[in-house]
């Protein structure tokens, strides 16, 4: 097994992800009434507080090793009190969209670092070499930031796009979805599997929006590969 130095950009990137997700999702509970996260110590930047042992160590850190064409994470999920919420008909789907929201608004940004950073082969020394390798974390940003986006607005519960679906959905269905939380994640695994399907709801709409957000600020898609 080769070790790819890249790592080394390609994690914080993630960490910074995933993060920001998450406290996307606490910060505007709290601006709908809910506390909690707040109260927790969990509205920060400190990636400790956030930190899943497999879902933000072990698991990235396999797939970047192993030079998967998508390196995937997640933090521990930000403690609501959905009852706190002044609106609970719609506070909840604007809680859940924050997480996906921020992810885009990242993508965005890390695409503009792709824009900025000098390319690999551009003259001179100094800062301008040191700082060519900020490409590549650009574009495993835009990468990662748009691949979590469409994720997590799966509308598959314990997903943030379950929160939506529920917002359209009867009592006694939304009971009965929430009750399929345990076995959400299993169900898309096994989508996923599919190439056909996994090329129908993730990689053709990432390949979509990755090129979207490098082209919005004009930065070059050569660097992508899927």
């Amino acid at each position: 097994m080769h070790f790819d130095p890249a790592f080394f950009l390609i994690l914080p990137a993630l960490v910074l992800s995933v993060v920001v997700h998450e406290c996307a999702h606490g910060l505007v509970a709290l601006w709908n009434g809910d506390t909690t996260a707040r109260d927790r110590g969990r509205l920060t930047l400190n990636p400790l507080p956030h930190v899943d042992p497999f879902g933000s160590l072990l698991l990235p850190a396999a797939l970047a090793l192993f030079h998967s064409p998508i390196v995937l994470g997640w933090a521990k999920p930000v403690p609501i009190q959905w009852a706190n919420l002044r609106n609970p008909r719609n506070d909840p789907v604007k809680v859940a969209l924050a997480g996906p929201v921020s992810n885009l608004l990242l993508a965005v940004a890390f695409a503009v670092v792709v824009r900025l950073a000098p390319s690999g082969d551009a003259p001179g020394r100094g800062w301008t070499s040191f700082l060519a390798p900020l490409a590549v974390m650009g574009y495993a940003g835009v990468v990662m930031n748009c691949a979590l986006a469409l994720f997590n607005l799966i509308p598959v519960p314990p997903l943030d796009g379950s929160w939506v679906l529920m917002r359209f959905l009867p009592l006694r269905h939304i009971i009965a979805l929430q009750q399929f939380r345990l076995g959400g994640i299993a169900l898309v695994a096994i989508l996923l599997s599919s190439h056909r399907v996994s090329h129908l709801i993730l990689e053709g709409p990432l390949r979509m929006a990755v090129r979207a957000c490098l082209g919005l600020v004009g930065a070059p898609d050569g660097g992508v590969e899927f």
